[in-house]
C-alpha cells in the first residue's frame, strides 16, 4: 500500500510537467528548451540531497563500474522519455499529452519478458524470464478505457493535426521510461537507492541535454526568463520530488512484475491532476459525462491494483 501511495503522489507532481510545459509552448518557449532545461538544473539539486546523504561517491563508483550501460538505458529512461513529451506538448494540449501518456501503464507489463528476475532456492540462487501479469493487465485496460472516454469527450476540440502529432511522439516515452527505469533497476541489483539511481541517470544522460542545448542555442536563441523560471519549477516538482517518489516506490516492490504494474498504475492520476490544472490554470470546464465517467474508472482501477497487489 505504501507503494501505491508513494506512486499517486508522484503522479501529483508528475501533472506539473504536462501543464507547464503547455504553458511555456503557449508562451512561445522552445520545446528543445522545456526538455534540456528540466534535467540541467536537476542535477545541482540531486548532487546536493545525495552528497548530504554521503551517497555520492558509492554512486559514482558504481556508475564506473558499467558507464556503458548507464549512459545508454539512462538516455533512453530519461532522454527518450522526456524530449518526445515536451515536443508533443508543443501540438497538443495538456490534456491530450497526460491522456496518451498512460499508455505507459500497459508499456510496462508487455515488457516483462525482456527482464529476469532472481528466484531463492535452497540450492541457490537462479534468474527465470518475467511473465506477462495478465491479471494486472486487465485491471489497467479499466484505467486505460477511463482515459479513452476522457480523450473522446475531449478531442471534438482538436484539429486531427494535433491529435496526431501529440500522440505519437508520447507513445515513444510511454515505452522508454519503463524499459530505461526497468533496466536501470536490474543494472544496479539494489545497491543503489533511488536517490542515488536518480542522479545517476541525470548524469548519465547529460551527454544528450547537452547535445540538445547546444542544438537550441544555434538553431532557436537562447531561453527567456520566464521559461527559465518554469523549467526550474518543473526541475524541482517534477524531476526532482517526483522522480524520486516513484522511483522509491518501484523499489519497494522487489521487482515482482505485478506489483510493478500496479504502481506504474498509479501515474494515472496524472491525467486527473492535470485536469484539475488545467482548469485552475487555463480556466477549463469541469469534467463532466463521458469525462466524469472516464475519471472514476480511472480512480477504481488504481483502488482495484492496490487491493491486488
Amino acid at each position: 500500500m505504501k507503494a501505491i501511495l508513494l506512486g499517486i503522489l508522484a503522479s501529483f507532481f508528475f501533472a506539473f510537467t504536462f501543464i507547464l510545459n503547455r504553458q511555456m509552448n503557449i508562451s512561445g518557449g522552445s520545446w528543445v528548451w522545456s526538455a534540456s532545461l528540466r534535467y540541467i538544473f536537476m542535477l545541482p539539486f540531486l548532487i546536493l540531497i545525495v552528497g548530504s546523504r554521503r551517497n555520492l561517491i558509492p554512486a559514482l563508483k558504481e556508475i564506473r563500474k558499467n558507464i556503458f550501460s548507464w549512459l545508454l538505458w539512462s538516455t533512453v529512461g530519461f532522454g527518450l522519455f522526456y524530449a518526445p513529451l515536451s515536443f508533443a506538448a508543443s501540438y497538443g494540449p495538456a490534456w491530450l499529452i497526460a491522456g496518451t501518456w498512460q499508455i505507459t501503464i500497459i508499456a510496462g507489463s508487455l515488457l516483462s519478458p525482456l527482464f529476469y528476475k532472481v528466484v531463492i532456492t535452497q540450492s541457490g540462487f537462479y534468474k527465470v524470464r518475467c511473465k506477462i501479469p495478465f491479471k494486472s493487465l486487465m485491471i489497467s485496460s479499466i484505467i486505460l478505457i477511463g482515459i479513452g472516454l476522457i480523450q473522446i469527450n475531449r478531442a471534438n476540440n482538436s484539429s486531427i493535426k494535433e491529435v496526431i502529432i501529440g500522440i505519437v511522439p508520447v507513445l515513444v516515452a510511454a515505452f522508454a521510461y519503463p524499459i530505461g527505469n526497468r533496466k536501470m533497476m536490474e543494472i544496479c541489483e539494489g545497491k543503489l537507492d533511488a536517490y542515488q539511481r536518480v542522479f545517476g541517470m541525470t548524469l548519465a544522460s547529460m551527454p544528450f541535454w547537452l547535445i540538445l542545448s547546444i542544438y537550441g542555442i544555434i538553431f532557436i536563441g537562447a531561453p527567456c526568463r520566464e521559461q527559465i523560471l518554469q523549467s526550474l519549477i518543473v526541475a524541482i516538482c517534477a524531476g526532482v520530488v517526483a522522480t524520486i517518489l516513484f522511483f522509491s516506490a518501484t523499489d519497494i516492490t522487489n521487482g515482482d512484475v505485478k506489483n510493478l504494474a500496479a504502481v506504474e498504475a498509479t501515474q494515472s492520476g496524472s491525467v486527473i491532476f492535470t485536469l484539475l490544472g488545467e482548469i485552475l490554470v487555463f480556466h477549463g470546464k469541469f469534467p463532466e459525462g463521458l469525462s466524469l465517467i472516464g475519471m472514476i474508472l480511472i480512480i477504481s482501477g488504481m483502488i482495484f491494483h492496490s487491493i491486488t497487489s
